[in-house]
Parts: C-alpha cells; structure tokens; sequence
C-alpha cells in the first residue's frame, strides 16, 4: 500500500501543513525519478533519440534537475 494512503486526512492546520509538506517531498521525488529514468534512457537507448544530438548536455540537464530535486527534499527535511 503507499504510503500516503496510510494516514487519513483531517481538516486541522497542522494536519493540512503535514499534508503540504508530504505533497512537496513526493513531487520532488518524482522529478528525481523522471530525471534518473531519462538518464538511464539515454545512456542504455541513445540510438533512437534523435532530437537530442547532444546526448551529454541532455544528461547534463537531467542532473541538473536532479540536483535541484535534491535541494528540495533536503530542505523539506531540515527545515520541516
């Protein structure tokens, strides 16, 4: 079962700032999966990627949004 579904949901403030929060770090997390998922396509299938002539500046890219993914899951956890 995932996670999110294992807690109920009510209507209080701090209920609504833990909801927030999680909504924030499970959005990050997938932008890192997106961004490691493209990776793995480039390096495994760089073949039939043909509008990224430049497959190192695209993963380049892909780190960089995995980085920035990053960032935010850090400062949800020290900040909140």
């Amino acid at each position: 079962m995932a996670k999110w579904s294992q807690t109920s949901w009510t209507p209080k403030e701090t209920d609504m700032k833990e909801q927030l929060i999680k909504a924030c770090r499970m959005h990050a997390e997938g932008d890192l999966e997106r961004a490691k998922t493209n990776i793995m396509v480039y390096m495994n299938q760089s073949v039939g990627i043909g509008e990224h002539s430049d497959i190192v500046e695209a993963i380049q890219e892909e780190l960089d949004k995995m980085a920035a993914a990053e960032d935010r899951i850090d400062m949800l956890s020290k900040h909140f």
